[in-house]
Parts: structure tokens; sequence; C-alpha cells
């Protein structure tokens, strides 16, 4: 069954994601010591989620411009845009906010944001508690993602890979995608809010997913990296989330 959605003046989709709790973090055991505590987290908050990446031709119709480094061929607009720090990130968004802030989407006004890292994993598990979303196998990685393993070393153009159960499309891979929070070493401090974790002085923001030159552990659910704020990569890119304010 399809999720309440809507289109935007840019032709992407944003897809409901409505309140619940889950578990955060490694529950299968493999993972890093930075995945942990499993702890719950309860989503009080609906949001809606980009349905893909922000596209190349989606930055530079907003900023003017294109700091992506794969930018050959006629369908590179609809590479994930790249090569933008966590400032670059947030300056899209407050010129989109300003722009097209007024918009109404199914009767509602918001904001755009980053989505939070817990945000993420939500969206990511999609009621799972697998490495991925599919399961545990990376062998079927490459039928939902874009990795070292199969990128012929570049991002491509978003959207040929199988969805999330949620119709997610491009969380593995591709471009690891900046998220709202501060990067800690683990979840003993976290809180069980899908808010932002933040760190007074702390200049580390996670981002998630992994990307087109990283191995498939990089890419499960519960993965997590980071990077300075001014860190700019072609391997890191952002997802947009859209937060219904008001009536």
């Amino acid at each position: 069954m399809s999720r309440p959605n809507f289109s935007d003046s840019f032709g992407g989709t944003y897809i409901l994601v409505e309140p619940d709790k889950f578990l955060m973090g490694d529950q299968v055991g493999d993972g890093l010591e930075r995945e942990c505590p499993v702890h719950q987290v309860e989503i009080t908050r609906p949001f809606f989620i980009g349905e893909r990446p922000v596209t190349q031709v989606h930055w530079s119709s907003v900023m003017g411009d294109n700091p992506s480094k794969f930018t050959e061929g006629w369908s590179s607009g609809l590479q994930p845009v790249e090569s933008i720090s966590w400032h670059d990130a947030n300056r899209f968004i407050e010129k989109l906010n300003q722009t097209y802030g007024d918009e109404v989407h199914l009767g509602l006004t918001g904001i755009w944001r980053l989505p939070t890292e817990s945000e993420w994993e939500f969206v990511a598990r999609a009621g799972t508690q697998t490495r991925w979303f599919f399961g545990n196998k990376d062998s079927e990685l490459g039928d939902y993602g874009w990795h070292a393993g199969n990128s012929g070393a570049s991002t491509k153009v978003v959207g040929q890979k199988k969805p999330t159960p949620w119709g997610i499309l491009d969380l593995y891979g591709n471009v690891s995608e900046w998220c709202q929070d501060n990067y800690a070493e683990n979840y003993s401090e976290h809180s069980s809010s899908q808010d932002a974790h933040t760190i007074e002085l702390e200049d580390f923001y996670v981002h998630r997913g992994g990307s087109w030159f990283t191995e498939s552990d990089s890419t499960r659910s519960s993965a997590r990296n980071k990077s300075v704020s001014t860190r700019k990569s072609d391997g890191i890119g952002m997802r947009l989330v859209w937060e219904p304010t008001g009536e």
C-alpha cells in the first residue's frame, strides 16, 4: 500500500513517515562499537522524506551552481549532488525555505531540513531489525544500492535500484547523506528522541548510508560515519526532509 506523498516544484517526491517506536543501533551483533548500545527511539512527529537524494539539477536550480565532481554526460543532472559540506547543505535548505517555504502540500505548510540520525535509521530499517531492510546477505545489496562492488567508480543516476518497503530509493550507497546530528562516539549519551543529537563546540557531523566507493558494511542500516562540517567529498550528498508545521 502506497503512503501519502506529494511532489515539489522540481519533480521530487516526498513520502510520509508516521510516528512509531524502533530499536536503533546494531541488533545483529556484528557492527561497530559506535553503533551501540541499542536503544529505543520514539518518532513522535510525522515527517516526509525525499524519495531520492537531492540531484545535481535540483541543487543547481536553487543555488545557481553545481559543486559536483561527476558532471559528464547528459544524465549527470539526475545523479546525486556531491562535494558539498554540511554547511553547504544547510545553505541550500535555507534558500529552499526562503524561496519555496510558503508552498502548501497536502493542505499543510512546513519546512525543509536535513533528517536527524534517528529518522534516517528509522526510514532505512522500515520496520526491520536486520543488517539491511532486505535481510543480512550482502550478496543481495547490488539489487538495492551502488557501492564499491558495482558502481564503476562513480555516482549513478538516482532511482535505478529497488526501493525500500516504504518506497524510498538510494538509501544504501550512491552518496552518503548528511544528517543534522553532531557525531558522538557511541549512543551512551543519546536520548530516545527523534531530535538531532547536538554537542556544544563539536564540529563533526553524521552522514549515513555509505557511498559509491565504500564496501557493503558501510551501507548497513545501523552503520554510521562522521566528517568535519567543512569536508567536501564526492561520496557525500544529502536527502531532504519536509516537516509539517501547520495548516
